[in-house]
């Protein structure tokens, strides 16, 4: 055998090798792809339905949104439509009812202290008015 020859053995031997090599990389590269189109296949099979779903769910929390839009409108204008009525019930009646009242605890007062005079205190030997008596006491506390 020559040199030639062997190394021609040589090259044929890389060749099948290289050759068997690639073969396994195509025949797993093979099985790698059909499992992708099989789980896209599948993806594709669930997603569907799901997108179905999402889009009525999502029309229903629009027309839901929308009830709640008008129910807070509605909300607002009451509250507007109270807070005006408070005002105008305030003004209205209140400036009135404050002056009735306050009349009404003049006479109450001034009717109080004409029925019954004051009681007498004695302090260390003399005698004082209970309302000269209330008076020091204000004055001091």
């Amino acid at each position: 055998m020559s040199g030639g020859e062997v190394a021609g053995i040589l090259v044929a031997v890389f060749w099948a090798i290289l050759v068997s090599f690639l073969a396994v990389v195509l025949v797993r590269l093979a099985q790698t792809l059909r499992a992708a189109t099989k789980l896209v296949t599948d993806v594709t099979e669930r997603a569907v339905p799901l997108l179905g779903e999402a889009s009525v769910t999502v029309r229903s929390a629009q027309s839901q949104l929308e009830r709640v839009d008008a129910i807070a409108s509605d909300v607002q204008e009451v509250t507007s439509n109270a807070s005006a009525l408070s005002s105008t019930v305030s003004t209205t009646f209140g400036g009135p009812l404050v002056k009735v009242a306050a009349f009404g605890y003049g006479v109450r007062r001034a009717m109080g202290r004409k029925q019954k005079p004051p009681p007498s205190r004695v302090v260390t030997g003399r005698t004082v008015s209970a309302a000269r008596w209330a008076g020091g006491r204000r004055k001091r506390g």
